[in-house]
């Protein structure tokens, strides 16, 4: 079966990131690895592990989020036999675990100050302490992190201690979100639904009708590529037609009986009705209205273009993909608004 781990992509920001990446997997030294949730973390420490001299020992992956504070530290450096209540018998924790190996710490930004004071010295002396026990042990291990949050600003919140900080960030892995890779999206979305496809049994992947390649580039996918596999994995799924899928629904809560809070079942009170309009607010509003809008909107278009050129390191065609404007369409709309100028 093929591996539902693979990294793919091919726009310049994801690109650069995986390069970087790449780069410091051969160093045998800390890495983080920043991105929103869903941007596939935890695929690129596989990779930075994979492409290590490491690559032929553990892998060993702990959310920092996924237990209580109580239990981090154990489930980090272990315990004895007796160290609280419940241990019965003695355990190794994760860094044992992944001694000569990768410990991938994901949540970072979640571990308790005194987790991270223990995981300072670890980091810094290469050497473990049991829970219970006064006996160090002595622990080879590569540290790779990720978070979603700005780790400086928990640090001058005083939630995050800056000495971790520097010793962990030797080199800083920064993904960019879906929709920062807008040529990624219809790739992504056709990997995920040709192997939906081959799951199901289908005998011919249609791929996506205008409509539908239309919708995926339209939303902005705040969950990320995690976000659109769903989704698209969902649409193969429901579509029982023959051809290319058309339409995808997007929110799998969307229903007209879906639960409603109170508030929102309570009946609105009417409006009130608007003040009559004089014959000389008419006027004006015919005179301005539509002048305004006509500014207004060549304001917003000026700036979505400028955005849309830096985003995409002022690539032209890159650009043009982005928006669904073909290359000349986009030279016309960047002279229309002068900025030509503005780009190599």
């Amino acid at each position: 079966m093929e591996r539902t781990s693979q990294v793919i992509g091919q726009s310049g920001a994801f690109l650069d990131a995986l390069e970087r990446a790449s780069r410091a997997a051969a160093l045998d030294r800390p890495v983080l690895v920043i991105g929103e949730r869903g941007t596939g973390k935890e695929l690129v420490a596989e990779r930075l592990h994979r492409l290590s001299p490491r690559w032929d020992q553990p892998l060993v992956v702990m959310n920092c989020a996924a237990l209580p504070e109580t239990l981090i530290e154990a489930e980090l450096f272990g315990h004895e036999a007796g160290a609280f209540t419940g241990a019965t018998k003695a355990r190794t924790g994760r860094f044992e675990e992944a001694d000569g190996g990768t410990l991938f710490l994901d949540e970072l930004g979640t571990l308790s100050m005194g987790a991270q004071e223990r995981l300072l010295r670890a980091v810094e002396y290469g050497e473990i302490t049991r829970i219970g026990s006064s006996r160090p042990v002595r622990v080879d291990v590569r540290i790779v992190a990720a978070t979603n949050e700005h780790l400086p600003d928990k640090v001058d919140a005083h939630e995050f201690r800056a000495d971790l900080l520097d010793r962990l960030s030797f080199e800083v892995v920064t993904l960019p979100p879906l929709r920062s890779r807008a040529g990624d999206i219809h790739v992504l979305a056709d990997h995920f639904g040709r192997r939906m496809a081959a799951e199901l049994g289908r005998e011919r992947w249609l791929g996506f009708g205008p409509a539908a390649v239309e919708q995926l580039t339209r939303y902005r996918w705040p969950g990320n590529v995690r976000e659109l596999r769903n989704v698209v994995e969902r649409a193969v799924y429901r579509w029982e037609e023959r051809g290319a899928i058309d339409h995808i629904e997007i929110d799998p809560f969307a229903s007209p009986y879906r639960p409603q809070t109170r508030a929102a079942a309570r009946p609105e009170a009417p409006a009130a009705a608007p003040p009559p309009v004089t014959d000389d607010e008419e006027v004006t509003a015919c005179e301005v209205g539509p002048s305004d809008f006509k500014s207004r909107v060549a304001a917003f278009e000026r700036d979505l273009l400028a955005r849309s050129l830096a985003e995409h390191r002022f690539n032209q065609r890159q650009t043009a993909e982005a928006l669904g404007l073909s290359y000349d369409q986009l030279r016309h709309a960047l002279r229309r608004h002068d900025l030509i100028g503005t780009v190599a």
